[in-house]
């Protein structure tokens, strides 16, 4: 990982637009408000409902949030502040003389509504917690670095400690530095931890840029540690749980403003986590969307603004293993297996995180973050000066895609369209940044094996099969893995997938052995383990198959 001193700041704190967003919070929360409402007032009447339905239905959705799904980050005042709105609205009902007055009253019941739920989402940024955050966290973790290297705790205070023989930051990371410089910055990660944005956060501040705003889930404030970092450098809250119109538009008014205000944005394209282990597939737009408004808004203030311009990069985190791994696969099982459950999202405690790391540190794993080839709202890739080209190297007047005879207009279903064609280029750039690692191949081959052992068996039963039966032969593993090689080495040379560094320097043999040394290696029951000399077992089929998910989607299981 590269050192802080190797990239410069690309621009000096005090002119940081995450810092002035936050120095201007009252004057942000109020224009949040004001757009918020004014959108849904808007949808409301083109749906031919009531200004009442609309206070009705999310105060419906909200008590049965309450009721199934209660956080213990909730407010205390939760339950009061809704019964509230309906004593109200049942006394507007009463009261009011005239449907005038009647959508009055209600109008500022929905007001306070988006207020509570501005308040809510959106955070702070603070200087002195940045620059703590900044100095304590790479020396802690280099010193466990260093301790856990030397296998002794004595290097702990040993100031010479080099991030990155562990942690990769691969790909356009010049092309990243440069466009902050030029625009606004929108960065599409994959997610499979609840780490992810303290290691994105950490990348970030390595290669010399501002701090990334990014939406983190409410449950993850239930750790005061992590609550309190994240509420002071730059992450707003989101709640999924929160399913209704209103709070969906009040999300999306503050991103837009943030955007607009030139904040470089991250945004977990997938939503939450990926239970499957597999690369993102399916997008939730929303948020995305508020990419293609800001872009709007900032075109049509002024088309020759040489900042107006947004820029979106995907990232790929790649791990060996996953902390979460065993409770992620459960919970994919049941909801795909339709037996669906509602539980709290585990926030991980102080303890998992110093094992995840130690863990990292001592067995010699690594993880890469593969940043991808910069584009613009629209999906053209975009050079380092940030001008767009269309598939034939042609230079392109991104302007011009919101404009309608010579005039930039509003049409919802342009831009929802615009939104869906990003999300697809998004889900196939992911698979061509994806940085393969031995334990991918490892996992994804034994699985194959067992799976086409079994072949009359559907994925619940091969699931279930005894623990002695979980097993595949070494000679059929490296027959497999050659296979695989051949064909990723084709993959990687299209430019429609990569390969760690570690592939390259190894023998099919030696990535076998490589591969499930570090495959599940932070889990209790190994995904894959010798047996002997010849033989290879599961302990648990569960998280081979978790594991195996990250190759899927290429076609892969043809060749084994």
């Amino acid at each position: 990982m590269p050192n802080s001193s190797k990239y410069p700041l690309v621009q000096p704190i005090e002119e940081w637009a995450i810092l002035k967003l936050s120095d201007r919070r009252e004057e942000v929360v109020n224009e949040v408000i004001r757009n918020a409402l004014k959108k849904i007032l808007n949808d409301t009447a083109k749906a031919g409902i009531s200004v009442e339905d609309q206070v009705a239905k999310t105060m419906y959705l909200e008590r049965i949030r309450m009721k199934e799904e209660p956080w213990s980050i909730d407010p205390k005042d939760e339950k009061s502040f809704w019964r509230n709105i309906k004593r109200r609205l049942i006394r507007n009902e009463q009261t009011a003389h005239t449907s005038e007055a009647l959508n009055r009253e209600n109008t500022e019941l929905l007001r306070e509504i988006v207020h509570r739920y501005t308040e809510e989402i959106v955070g702070n940024f603070h200087v002195p917690t940045y620059k703590f955050a900044k100095t304590v966290l790479p020396f802690l973790f280099s010193r466990i670095l260093n301790a856990v290297s030397a296998k002794g705790i004595a290097r702990f205070f040993n100031p010479t400690a080099n991030m990155r023989d562990k942690f990769h930051l691969t790909g356009e990371t010049e092309a990243l530095r440069e466009l902050t410089r030029k625009g606004t910055v929108i960065l599409l990660p994959t997610h499979s931890s609840n780490l992810d944005s303290i290691l994105i956060g950490w990348a970030l501040e390595a290669l010399g840029l501002p701090p990334f705003i990014y939406g983190a889930g409410l449950n993850l404030f239930n750790s005061s540690i992590f609550g309190f970092f994240m509420n002071r450098l730059g992450a707003y809250k989101v709640d999924r749980r929160k399913k209704n119109i209103v709070y969906n538009e009040t999300l999306k008014s503050f991103s837009t403003i943030a955007i607009q205000s030139g904040c470089h944005s991250l945004f977990f394209p997938g939503g939450t986590r990926a239970r499957s282990g597999a690369l993102e597939n399916r997008l939730k737009l929303g948020l995305m969307g508020t990419a293609i408004e800001a872009q709007k808004n900032n075109y049509d203030t002024d088309p020759d603004d040489p900042k107006g311009k947004i820029f979106v990069i995907p990232l790929v985190l790649n791990y060996h293993f996953v902390l979460e791994a065993p409770s992620l696969i459960l919970q994919h099982l049941n909801n795909v297996g339709q037996d669906k459950f509602f539980t709290e999202d585990e926030s991980s405690s102080y303890w998992q995180v110093v094992k995840f790391l130690w863990k990292l540190f001592s067995k010699g794993s690594e993880l890469e973050l593969s940043f991808g080839k910069p584009m613009d709202v629209f999906g053209n890739f975009v050079d380092n000066n940030g001008i767009s080209y269309d598939q034939h190297g042609r230079v392109i007047d991104t302007v011009s895609y919101f404009k309608s005879e010579g005039e930039i207009t509003e049409d919802t279903q342009r831009d929802s369209e615009y939104t869906r064609m990003l999300g697809e280029k998004i889900v196939e750039r992911f698979k061509c940044e994806n940085v393969v690692f031995s334990s991918h191949i490892v996992a994804f081959v034994g699985f194959s094996l067992i799976r086409k052992h079994y072949k009359e068996l559907d994925l619940y039963s091969l699931l279930r099969i005894p623990k002695d039966d979980r097993g595949v032969h070494v000679k059929d593993m490296i027959k497999g893995i050659n296979q695989m090689m051949i064909v990723l080495r084709e993959r990687e040379a299209e430019g429609k997938i990569r390969l760690a560094k570690h592939l390259k320097e190894r023998s099919v043999a030696q990535i076998l052995r490589h591969g499930v040394n570090h495959l599940g290696l932070y889990n209790e029951r190994l995904p894959l383990y010798f047996q002997g000399k010849g033989r290879l077992r599961s302990q648990s089929i569960n998280l081979l198959f978790f594991y195996h998910n990250r190759l899927t989607g290429y076609g892969f299981e043809t060749y084994i």
